[in-house]
């Protein structure tokens, strides 16, 4: 097998597992960035006095 074809091949599949890797990380960022929002939105909904507390009646 020609080594430098072998090289050129090694060094592909390293940039294509580098980009892989970074798309991944840029998406957990904006996963995390959401779930930050809705947990924030959840904080100033509109009624927040509703659901905390229950009321029993036997």
């Amino acid at each position: 097998m020609d080594i430098a074809a072998l090289s050129t091949v090694i060094s592909q599949v390293a940039v294509k597992q580098q980009a892989s890797v970074q798309v991944m990380s840029i998406s957990m960022d904006q996963a995390k960035q959401q779930s930050d929002q809705f947990a924030k939105m959840l904080e100033t909904s509109v009624a927040p006095h509703l659901g905390g507390s229950v009321d029993f009646r036997a």
